[in-house]
């Protein structure tokens, strides 16, 4: 039986991200506390749905929205790991990137009563330690790679990048990957950045973007029988009005074409059992 599962997410940053960057002026920093406001209309509509999501969401904005994020707790929705300061572990010490994973668990342990399964790294970038301290303190699945798309897989530790010389794959763990996008993902598409160094000016129309993310849906059914597919938004994001229209039909669209809506520990559970079954029997 034909099985596509689809996993909406959100990254709940608020102003951690901007922080991060050095980006600290009033405007900045408003820009991330409008996501805490359009949090709200984002559990509206899916409690309409009843559609239960991940949030990925750092220890700061646990700790500066504690009634926001303790909503998204009281409407059932999982929540994921996403550093405390959203600094991204590529640039932090083995042992800064060890601090601020402990300290942003500690602080998802006392909202919900449980540390976090699933992490997903700022910017998506892990250090060469991230996958060593992610099974050292016990998370189920990582959420930050792009080796797949509609197939989680086992992450790896220990490869090998050499320039000049062939790829050297390291050893497999029991860490799953549930792999992400950028293409799948709110912010590269809609946003408005503007630094000494870079400008990020995208702006895209929301109803376009949410068209070729229907696109892929479909392919994911018609190439496989079973897969999960992850989409990635933001509350200051794609909580825009105009957004939230095009995002709200995308949804509808997602069900009609039959998508089943899960968590992402649900669905990486049942991917583990799949994987486990097929590491068994070879």
């Amino acid at each position: 039986m034909p099985r596509h599962i689809v996993c909406l997410t959100f990254d709940f940053d608020t102003m951690s991200g901007f922080i991060a960057r050095g980006m600290t002026t009033p405007t900045a920093l408003s820009r991330g506390e409008f996501g805490a406001r359009a949090a709200h209309r984002i559990l509206a509509f899916l409690e309409a749905r009843a559609i239960r999501t991940t949030w990925f969401i750092p220890g700061f904005t646990i700790e500066s929205f504690p009634r926001e994020c303790e909503a998204v707790i009281a409407r059932g929705h999982e929540i994921a790991h996403h550093s405390w300061a959203h600094v991204p572990p590529a640039s932090l010490s083995r042992e800064a990137e060890q601090a601020d994973l402990v300290r942003a668990n500690d602080a998802i342990a006392r909202l919900s009563g449980r540390k976090a399964r699933g992490y997903r790294s700022p910017s998506w970038d892990l250090s060469d330690n991230t996958i060593e301290l992610l099974i050292a303190h016990g998370f189920h699945y990582d959420s930050s790679l792009m080796g797949g798309d509609y197939a989680p897989y086992w992450t790896r530790r220990g490869d090998v990048a050499d320039l000049g010389k062939p790829y050297q794959f390291g050893e497999e763990t029991a860490l799953l990957e549930m792999p992400i996008s950028w293409s799948l993902d709110d912010y590269p598409h809609f946003e408005f950045v503007r630094t000494p160094q870079t400008i990020l000016a995208s702006l895209q129309p929301a109803r376009a973007v949410m068209a070729n993310w229907l696109d892929e849906f479909r392919y994911m059914k018609r190439e496989v029988d079973w897969g999960i597919l992850t989409y990635t938004m933001h509350p200051y994001v794609i909580g825009r009005g105009y957004r939230m229209l095009a995002m709200e039909d995308f949804v509808t669209q997602l069900s009609a074409e039959g998508a089943i809506f899960m968590t992402m520990e649900d669905a990486a559970a049942e991917a583990r059992k799949r994987l486990s079954r097929h590491r068994g029997a070879t």
